[in-house]
């Protein structure tokens, strides 16, 4: 079976990350409603719920202070959306999808996922499109036994409070499954996340404003 991370990090390579989508104007503050917690507040099971918004909590605060995407932020998170002591990076293949997707594990996975994190910093991508990366890479590497979607999620999130982009919206971001072969449906969620954080300004100013 094919090792869809090693398939998923020569896809990276080929999206044009630094053209998919312009610069949005920044920043994008919602003055309307934070689309994440309104997202976590439809889940049915109440400490599911807790845990997303506890970790949450801390990407705002993460983010305030500009702080560095690392591995060992994204362990603190896993821990906390799974309610767990220990979040440690996973020790064989995973898989998702109904088995349709394998991810490979060898003795430097941790560290090449700590070398993408850090290319969501480089601020000649959009960062639309950084975040949309950062999102797709934390999916892919899948780098803890459980959690791996929600984590993917806080960690988009995280990339663009840094820069000041919030979202009125998160549901079509968060609910559309992608592949890790697909380069085009990476470029695609590049211009869903651009688009909706370019509307969440706009209502937000005609929010302010109305």
């Amino acid at each position: 079976m094919d090792d869809h991370l090693s398939v998923w990090q020569a896809v990276r390579e080929v999206v044009g990350w630094r053209d998919v989508v312009p610069h949005p104007p920044a920043p994008v503050l919602s003055a309307l409603r934070d689309g994440f917690v309104a997202f976590a507040g439809t889940t049915p099971d109440p400490r599911r719920v807790r845990r997303w918004l506890a970790a949450y909590e801390d990407v705002r605060h993460e983010a305030a202070a500009g702080a560095d995407l690392t591995v060992d932020l994204l362990a603190r998170w896993n821990r906390t959306i799974r309610g767990v002591p220990v979040a440690d990076f996973r020790r064989a293949p995973a898989h998702a999808k109904n088995g349709r997707e394998r991810y490979g594990l060898h003795a430097d996975t941790a560290h090449r996922l700590a070398v993408c994190l850090a290319e969501s910093a480089d601020r000649e991508i959009p960062v639309t499109a950084r975040a949309a990366r950062a999102y797709l890479d934390v999916a892919f590497f899948h780098p803890y036994d459980d959690g791996n979607a929600r984590l993917a999620a806080l960690t988009l999130l995280f990339v663009l409070r840094r820069e000041g982009v919030e979202l009125d919206e998160v549901r079509p971001i968060l609910t559309t499954v992608r592949r890790a072969d697909d380069p085009e449906g990476a470029a695609d969620l590049a211009r869903l996340v651009h688009g909706i954080a370019v509307a969440s300004r706009r209502r937000a100013i005609s929010g302010r404003c109305g």
